[in-house]
């Protein structure tokens, strides 16, 4: 009985002792927070440190936060401790440089007059009338004001980004100046095909919030001299004087980065005549890259069957792999550049290679590269390309890895030193020239990484890649801004399957020749019965009795043949299948089994102590 009263009572110690220390804990490490997370998403990076501490005067941020109107909305309170829980840090951080006002705006009051007034987004709860504020508004010494109109609950991994992005546009006294000379409408334009306007592309709104944009004309005859960085768009057949412009902007210190294609796909080509030639889909810089020490040979696309992307085609969207678009993983991309390094997945189409030049003075540095599983193939064929099995069945890897995106570092000779007719007196070298080439187009388009949805009459994108991030990251490093670049790249939001993307992989290698043999005696099934059938109904009923037999075994080959295929077709996704039972028996069955086996274990032991 003793040791019974007594074990009652050590346990009702250590109870009072756990809820003291939570109180002390509580009162004593009020900031304190100790994150567990794999990328440290709940700690400020290094890129919002270096921010904060080169402030030089301050800045007041202003959370509105309808905290009355949603108490009944878990979610929203939850994500909302988590916003003031950063913004407190920023706080912390910056030194007494940076002012957090939490302001909890009323219906009909001043201070939603001020959310308002500021431009954030005040959504609707339900048909009574009832708002929400829920955005973020900083003010400068001089009075400019920045906002984030909303913080949508979908995109967290972004939160830290978009705050010290506002913090830095806030504490820069003027953007970067973005020089865009492109040759496709990333502006917005209007579509022949479905006669509609077409919005600028996200990722040109994405370069907007950082950098100011100017956009250049064709027939440029020099570059501004207020550009930090030039970036070129599928440059088609710019004119001489134009090529000059940018060779000299390079020999002064300009930066550059390019996107060429030997088959843009987001290029309308011409709309002329009945079909489109591959050439009208092509761009390329040749008497520049000549000059830097690179080249990207013509009409070549890369087609990678390791990096192949899964599409749907046909009116059942049966999904295959189509190894001229490809997914870059991250052992695809290098790992020591700045603008590539945390980067998680790249997606591109019909993309070029580049090689570098014999003999030249310039370091080339691959960041993109296919897998060894890959070979280059004629441009033209993706012309009238209707499924993508057809490149798979050819493909003939050569084991060679080539490069799709490389950065060209060094002492660089002028692609014209002797200058062009009137203009004789330009730089004819420089020390050290800095380009990124990208040979593609495509990764720029919202269709290749990211969708947008409109909410409430705000663009709200969801990236399922990083092409938007390694623009962005391009264009800070070349403009000599990298504070960001650490914090753009945290918070992964999407991990792949790597464990099922081999699985199938395997599959598709281990099916693929029985689904060829299917398709051949399928192909001289259908080519026999067309044969005997006739389109006149009084020819049909002449067939004699052993043709009539011939025509129905046909049929039943047909049929037994389709079936097979269907079952080949069904295989290839039987060991993902089988690994998702087995997750499924492991969640459900014994995981809780070890759980419970654990919690007996305890019970046996404290019977033994109190025994």
């Amino acid at each position: 009985m003793k040791r019974v009263i007594y074990s009652g009572a050590g346990l009702l110690l250590i109870a009072l002792a756990f809820l003291v220390f939570n109180i002390v804990s509580g009162l004593l490490f009020t900031n304190a927070r100790l994150d567990l997370t794999e990328q440290k998403l709940y700690t400020i990076s290094e890129g919002t440190e270096s921010i904060l501490e080169e402030l030089k005067s301050p800045i007041e941020l202003q959370f509105f936060y309808s905290d009355g109107a949603v108490r009944d909305l878990v979610a929203l309170r939850n994500y909302a401790r988590r916003v003031e829980e950063l913004l407190r840090a920023y706080e912390r951080a910056a030194g007494g440089k940076l002012k957090l006002q939490v302001i909890d705006p009323q219906p009909f009051s001043e201070e939603e007059d001020r959310a308002a007034e500021l431009g954030l987004q005040a959504v609707p709860l339900d048909r009574g009338g009832d708002k929400v504020y829920f955005g973020l508004a900083g003010t400068n010494a001089e009075g400019h004001t920045q906002t984030i109109p909303f913080f949508p609950l979908d995109q967290e991994e972004f939160l830290e980004y978009e705050v010290s992005r506002l913090v830095q546009s806030l504490a820069t006294a003027q953007l970067p100046v973005v020089g865009v000379l492109s040759g496709l409408q990333i502006n917005g334009g209007f579509d022949m095909r479905t006669q509609q306007a077409t919005p600028p592309w996200m990722v040109l709104e994405d370069i907007r919030q950082l950098f100011h944009i100017e956009s250049l004309k064709h027939d440029i005859d020099m570059i501004p001299t207020n550009v930090s960085v030039l970036m070129l768009v599928h440059p088609k057949q710019l004119p001489e004087q134009t090529l000059y412009a940018v060779d000299q902007f390079v020999m002064r210190g300009g930066k550059v980065l390019v996107f060429v294609d030997p088959f843009s796909e987001a290029d309308p080509g011409s709309m002329m005549g009945s079909g489109v030639f591959a050439e009208e889909k092509a761009s390329e810089l040749e008497p520049l890259f000549k000059a830097w020490g690179l080249r990207m040979p013509a009409d070549q696309v890369v087609a990678d069957a390791s990096y192949a992307m899964s599409v749907g085609i046909g009116p059942e969207r049966r999904a295959v792999r189509h190894p001229g678009w490809l997914s870059l993983p991250q052992q695809a991309l290098d790992a020591d550049d700045v603008t590539t390094a945390s980067l998680e997945s790249l997606t591109l189409a019909t993309t070029g290679l580049l090689e570098p030049l014999e003999g030249a003075s310039t370091r080339f540095t691959p960041l993109m590269r296919s897998s060894g599983y890959a070979m280059p193939i004629e441009a033209g064929r993706f012309a009238t390309l209707q499924n993508p099995e057809e490149l798979l069945r050819g493909l003939e890897p050569t084991g060679e890895r080539y490069t799709l995106a490389a950065r060209i570092q060094g002492p660089a000779q002028s692609a014209y030193p002797n200058g062009i007719e009137g203009r004789k007196d330009g730089l004819k070298e420089s020390d050290s020239i800095n380009v990124i080439v990208v040979a593609d187009t495509d990764l720029l388009s919202d269709r290749m990484w990211v969708q947008v949805q409109d909410f409430f009459g705000q663009r709200f994108p969801q990236p399922w890649a990083d092409n938007g991030s390694f623009v962005i990251n391009a264009l800070d490093n070349l403009s000599g801004s990298d504070a960001l670049i650490s914090v753009r790249s945290r918070g992964r939001f999407a991990r792949p399957f790597v464990v099922v993307e081999e699985l199938q992989r395997q599959a598709e290698n281990r099916f693929r020749e029985t689904e060829e043999v299917l398709q051949s005696r399928l192909a001289e099934t259908e080519a026999q019965l067309a044969e005997l059938q006739s389109p006149d109904p009084e020819q049909a009923l002449e067939l004699t009795a052993e043709q009539q037999a011939a025509l129905q075994g046909y049929m039943q080959e047909k049929l037994r043949i389709r079936k097979e295929l269907r079952e080949v077709r069904y295989q290839l996704n039987a060991d993902i299948e089988a690994l998702g039972r087995t997750l499924k028996f492991l969640n459900i069955a014994l995981v809780p089994l070890l759980l419970t086996l654990g919690v007996l274990g305890l019970w046996f032991w404290r019977r033994r102590r109190v025994a």
